[in-house]
């Protein structure tokens, strides 16, 4: 099956048909993060990412934490790409209203991907991360997904470790891109 936005085409129908936009809801019962002995257990809830609610905070904690210095990393145009797509697939962890991290997730009807594994710097080492990434995946093979990228920067040993950790290892692949707008700077 093919996906393109928000339409898939049905090999039985031989035509395109629409998805409908997933309603925002909660997606778990709260989870308690991990912390220091002797700390109160606090809990954290994954939601869809909602425009109105999480936005300012997802584009401040990604300019936190990844730079994002070129224009195609932009946050406010990866989120309106992202929310554009409707496919449901861009979670954020919260206490109450506060956004601690993200996570998206892609599927083509091929592979899928991760993309935008954010963790606030005050709340790493709590579990968050591993949850919204055990959140994707399970979200992802939902769909039919065999098989999960993502890509890192090279030397970035601390994420690469997480990653490890949780199941994933470096591969024999090139990575290669292709910049089709002659607006973006190079990096």
């Amino acid at each position: 099956m093919a996906y393109a936005g928000n339409l898939k085409f049905s090999v039985r129908k031989n035509m395109w048909v629409q998805i409908p936009p997933p309603a925002p809801r909660r997606l778990r019962s709260p989870f308690p993060l991990r912390g220091r002995r002797g700390q109160q257990m606090t809990m954290a809830e994954l939601t869809l990412f909602d425009d109105k609610k999480h936005r300012s905070q997802v584009v401040q904690l990604w300019r936190q934490v990844f730079g994002h210095e070129t224009a195609h990393n932009d946050p406010d145009l990866v989120i309106d790409n992202t929310t554009a797509a409707g496919d449901g697939l861009f979670w954020v962890a919260v206490i109450g209203e506060r956004v601690l991290g993200t996570i998206m997730a892609g599927y083509d009807g091929h592979r899928g991907w991760i993309y935008s594994l954010a963790v606030h710097p005050d709340h790493r080492k709590q579990g968050i991360g591993s949850r919204l990434l055990a959140h994707a995946e399970e979200r992802v093979i939902s769909l039919g997904c065999l098989k999960i990228n993502l890509q890192i920067v090279k030397g970035n040993e601390q994420v690469q470790a997480f990653y490890e950790a949780n199941g994933y290892s470096v591969e024999p692949r090139i990575s290669m891109g292709k910049r089709l707008s002659k607006d973006l700077p190079t990096p």
